[in-house]
């Protein structure tokens, strides 16, 4: 996982184009560790100072004590856990993405599940959507005053692979960390039973750390994206 401070030094120059140019707004948090879950967030307002007043980087109070202490129990038995990362992008402009090959939610996810310990990518509603309704899942556009926008946001602000002007909000997956302090039965190369007993120092959750690689990643796809816009619209 070293190699992602480069994505995280690119990514902040991508937020810092897209912060000065756009207004753009890219938080993300920790939304469970283990079997702990966080209660609902609110991604209209949700900011970084929130997100990091909890060292498991989890803006739920209650949920990240219980998170802290799940994760030291875990790693006083040498075990280790995964969890999930949520994250909202805000004021990106409708538009942005393209209808087939590059669709906006495949290159976040492209981009997401390149992080490392990462198993699972969703958008809005995700996995959840799939026991709605239609007329349950659809999101209604109506007239916020400003202009158009949708009632609900289930499409988590993509549809058709193109920005709709709402929220984008995506949720990552990350597997418990391969390397343990408890001894596992393994083999060689040889197909001979060995015993595994890894040495020093790991992370017994990465979620956590996680946090800030998502939202460079998010940044360096969505600095992509609106510089395709810009290409675009100057050959016209």
């Amino acid at each position: 996982a070293r190699e992602t401070i480069g994505r995280v030094a690119a990514g902040s120059v991508a937020e810092k184009f897209l912060r000065e140019k756009y207004g753009i707004e890219i938080v993300a948090w920790v939304s469970s560790a283990g079997d702990v879950e966080s209660g609902p967030i609110d991604v209209d307002t949700i900011t970084r100072k929130e997100v990091d007043t909890s060292p498991v980087r989890c803006p739920d109070a209650p949920a990240a004590e219980l998170m802290v202490k799940r994760i030291e129990k875990i790693r006083d038995a040498s075990d280790s856990t995964g969890g999930t990362v949520s994250c909202v992008c805000r004021g990106i402009p409708a538009g942005w993405g393209e209808p087939i090959f590059d669709k906006l939610e495949a290159l976040l996810g492209h981009a997401m599940l390149s992080i490392p310990a990462t198993k699972g990518f969703e958008v809005g509603s995700g996995f959840a959507g799939t026991v709605e309704l239609g007329s349950e899942h659809n999101d209604a556009f109506i007239n916020h005053g400003a202009g158009l926008g949708t009632a609900t946001n289930n499409s988590g602000g993509i549809q058709g692979g193109i920005s709709n002007g709402e929220p984008i909000l995506f949720k990552l997956a990350f597997k418990p960390p391969a390397t343990i302090g408890r001894a596992q039965e393994t083999v060689d190369f040889e197909g001979n039973a060995v015993t595994l007993a890894a040495k020093g120092r790991h992370d017994p959750c990465v979620v956590p750390r996680a946090v800030p690689i998502v939202e460079a990643m998010a940044a360096l796809v969505l600095a992509d994206a609106a510089l395709r816009q810009e290409a675009r619209a100057a050959t016209r």
